[in-house]
């Protein structure tokens, strides 16, 4: 009964803040009615039957109907300050739509014999004019450009990319008073010298230094959403010559919601330039694996598993599970999904992924169908004098859900791995890698698939490279380096987490996919292009600073073992590597020693049992913390 009370309330609401469009749609019903009588008689005075009954039922008639059709149509969605081709296509629909269904009502109720037949199209016509017509009169007095306060001064805006971001971008531009389009720039040289919306294409992106000099310009934003990183990269370049701040619009997926404005504009971040292609996926397929499953997120509040959360939810499921032992972060994910979707059942489950009967306890309870293990430690400096801790998360608690997931019947079981298990020279890589074998080796005994899905560092996520390099520019420098040529693979959050869906699609059980994950990056380029995007200059402004390799740490990673045989897959951007099989009963034995020495805290005993099962682990002699 709340329930139905709050939607009556929201209703009431939306109706009350539409009121004077309703009304004013209302009320050209009978104005294009009758209209249309007066253009059928040439604009004489009207015959007698015009106020006769039939022609008020009529009316009375047409109105329910139409109003019917406003509704229907949905021509109340937008608002009339940025209304579009796409109200006047809804305008249209209703009123032809309406003009359709009520001939018949005529017909069966008489009424149509004492009509002209004329009135119709005529009405059809008039009324979506006058729709029409209302609208674009609040549209043009809304964009009359220096609405707002004039005391601010106006900055002076070149716009590079002319096409459809760029238009919308100048439009809203031009409605705000503290902003001046004074041009675009374009590499289309069929552009040069046309006009959007009264501004000019005045050059090339090549240009730009010479047009912020010759126009005087103070700002710079970069409006072309589906540039590839290279052509970010040249950009960008290009905008740090001119000596002007810049801004860019977000990627296309980030747009799609909502109209190109403005307030979407923000900083260049590294992503932008070290991000790739945008990859195309198969989203029907993916759509239909999830959809209506229950699906279970170890690790969720993390910045893999967050982002898996709101991909799968997105994509409709049955419910989630998120297992997370992070209150903070459990607390975060949920509010986040709470609010952006709040028709799907969540099951929050604070706990850690070691902890056996509360996991059971959650399966049993869940009944899962998928599950996604992206839960593990993953900071190798930290690891690698805690050994005990990363054994028991990273490999006794992969056991532990993957277990659950054999017990109760989960479907399909995807691993979450790193470049860091291929020739493991840490801690860290090496429980990763051990995770791996235990799952690929179970797979062959049951009929839950197990999936592995391995790739390198991602943009942005908690302990990564980026956020503390952020960290040490706020502090002004200098960026710690461990060596000029450290170089790893880099890609985004969001489209690790779509490969890894993809990946999810594509496997059958026992496979390792790879990611492609493009160039390696140097992370001393890094470092001198997150000081560039701050308005800095690397050696004068903000030092880089070279502190040498840390314990674990390779000057390089790689993707896949030699004696792996990577394959390609119908899927441009996965690889599939052969996994390696070893005898189920010595590994489940190691299995139990491993759980036992970290039981008995037994450091030295785990680096000999790791060794054991990854031979190409360079071990190191342990050294107290």
């Amino acid at each position: 009964m709340v329930f139905i009370m709050q939607k009556i309330i929201i209703l009431t609401k939306k109706i009350i803040a539409k009121l004077p469009v309703i009304l004013f749609d209302v009320a050209a019903i009978p104005v294009a009615w009758y209209a249309a009588y007066w253009l059928r008689y040439n604009m004489q005075p009207y015959p007698t039957s015009l106020t006769s009954t039939h022609s008020f039922i009529a009316l009375a008639l047409l109105s329910i109907v139409q109003i019917s059709c406003y509704y229907y149509f949905k021509i109340y969605r937008g608002l009339w300050r940025f209304s579009s081709l796409n109200d006047v296509i809804r305008i249209l629909k209703a009123t032809i739509t309406a003009m359709v269904l009520v001939i018949p009502v005529f017909y069966l109720t008489s009424i149509l014999q004492h009509l002209p037949r004329s009135v119709f199209p005529l009405y059809c016509i008039i009324l979506a004019t006058i729709l029409c017509g209302g609208r674009l009169v609040i549209r043009l007095h809304w964009d009359k450009p220096g609405r707002g306060n004039r005391e601010l001064e106006t900055k002076r805006v070149l716009v590079v990319g002319a096409g459809q971001a760029g238009e919308g971008l100048v439009r809203d531009l031009k409605r705000s008073s503290y902003y001046r389009p004074i041009g675009f720039v374009d590499d289309n040289k069929s552009k040069r010298g046309l006009e959007v919306h009264g501004v000019r294409v005045l050059g090339t992106t090549n240009q730009i230094t010479e047009l912020v000099n010759q126009y005087d310009v103070d700002l710079i934003f970069i409006a072309i959403p589906s540039a590839k990183s290279a052509t970010m990269r040249r950009i960008v370049t290009l905008c740090e010559q001119s000596h002007v701040p810049f801004s860019t619009l977000p990627s296309i997926s980030a747009l799609a919601a909502g109209r190109v404005e403005v307030n979407a504009l923000r900083p260049v971040n590294i992503e932008d330039l070290l991000g790739r292609d945008q990859v195309t996926l198969e989203w029907e397929k993916i759509a239909r694996s999830i959809a209506g499953r229950r699906i279970l997120i170890t690790g969720g509040g993390g910045s893999i598993g967050s982002e898996l959360c709101r991909q799968v939810m997105a994509l409709e499921p049955a419910s989630i599970a998120i297992v997370e032992n992070s209150e903070f972060n459990l607390y975060r994910i949920e509010q986040e999904l709470l609010k952006n979707f709040p028709g799907i059942p969540v099951e929050l489950s604070l706990i850690s992924v070691t902890d056996e009967i509360a996991i059971n306890h959650l399966f049993r309870r869940f009944q899962p169908e998928i599950v996604f293990h992206a839960a593990a430690y993953k900071h190798v400096p930290m690891l690698q004098h805690q050994v005990r801790v990363a054994v028991f998360n990273n490999v006794i608690g992969t056991q532990v859900v993957a277990k659950a997931s054999v017990t109760f019947g989960a479907e399909k079981f995807i691993l979450i791995s790193t470049d860091k298990a291929v020739n493991p020279t840490n801690i860290m890589g090496t429980t990763k890698r051990v995770a791996e074998i235990y799952c690929q080796n179970l797979n062959t005994r049951v009929k839950t698939q197990f999936i592995t899905v391995r790739f390198g560092n991602v943009l942005g996520s908690a302990g990564s490279v980026v956020p503390l390099f952020q960290k040490q520019l706020q502090e002004g420098g200098p960026l710690t380096v461990t060596h000029p040529d450290m170089q790893r693979y880099f890609m985004t959050i969001p489209e690790a987490c779509q490969l890894i869906l993809q990946a999810m699609v594509n496997g059958e059980g026992g496979e390792i996919f790879v990611l492609d994950m493009g160039e390696p990056v140097k992370i001393s380029y890094l470092a001198e292009q997150m000081i560039r995007l701050a308005g800095k200059e690397p050696g004068r402004d903000i030092m880089i600073e070279y502190t040498g390799l840390r314990p674990g740490e390779k000057m390089y990673e790689e993707l896949f073992h030699e004696t792996e045989q990577l394959t390609s897959t119908k899927h441009e951007k996965l690889f599939k590597a052969r996994f390696r099989e070893l005898d189920w009963n010595d590994l489940t034995q190691t299995m139990r020693m491993l759980q036992a020495a970290c039981i008995e805290h037994q450091d030295e005993e785990l680096l000999v049992l790791l060794k054991s099962l990854v031979p190409e682990f360079q071990l190191e002699p342990m050294v107290e913390a």
